[in-house]
């Protein structure tokens, strides 16, 4: 994230392209992409019919974490390296970013953990339902789930209007035109994001 780390940022606001270049942009990509006989299986990945990220998406057992879609789900992921992050399956982790404090940590015997968070089963019930929309682009729930999914339903309103998703009470299904818009959709869900409207980037900003 450039706005955290100055090395990352040699170039200003201005030299980036505007909203709407980049879309046509990631647009022109995905046209040749599909003329090359890829799918688009989830947010900005393509695959092969014969590759297992595509075969995965299509049995149900595609998956995301913070390194990307791979077709082997599971519930610990276990972050190397200075930064990186660690996922148990009801707690991330993250390392500390400083390669010298990592190296002096793993040295003496510490584990190199700067922060962390503690899921709670809402927040592991969200989870969930945008894991389903990333990487199956549909997500069903129990009525009992509906109180915690409300606020999100509501959100959805107007990407309903543009003809980007379509849901009921029990069901959200993200129609071909939302799928390039498939981590617009899932910030609607994302009720820690909408409890306190940050002030400055969080996350790469999407188009």
């Amino acid at each position: 994230m450039p706005w955290k780390s100055k090395a990352q940022r040699r170039y200003s606001d201005k030299d980036l392209p505007e909203p709407a270049v980049k879309r046509g942009l990631y647009e022109l990509g995905r046209n040749l992409l599909e003329e090359a006989g890829y799918v688009e299986i989830g947010l900005d990945h393509f695959a092969l019919p014969t590759d297992e990220l595509y075969v995965a998406s299509q049995n149900g057992m595609l998956h995301r974490n913070f390194m990307g879609y791979t077709p082997h789900p599971t519930q610990l992921l276990i972050g190397l390296g200075a930064s990186s992050i660690s996922d148990t399956g009801t707690a991330f982790m993250q390392n500390v970013k400083e390669v010298e404090a990592y190296e002096e940590a793993i040295l003496s015997n510490t584990l190199p953990i700067l922060k962390g968070h503690e899921l709670t089963d809402k927040d592991l019930l969200i989870r969930q339902h945008i894991l389903n929309l990333m990487c199956r682009f549909e997500t069903t729930w129990e009525a009992s789930e509906l109180p915690n999914l409300v606020d999100a339903l509501v959100r959805l309103y107007p990407l309903v209007d543009d003809g980007l998703v379509d849901y009921d009470q029990s069901h959200i299904y993200i129609l071909p035109a939302g799928r390039p818009f498939v981590r617009n959709i899932a910030m609607c869900l994302d009720a820690r994001l909408w409890e306190k409207t940050p002030t400055t980037p969080v996350f790469s900003r999407s188009v």
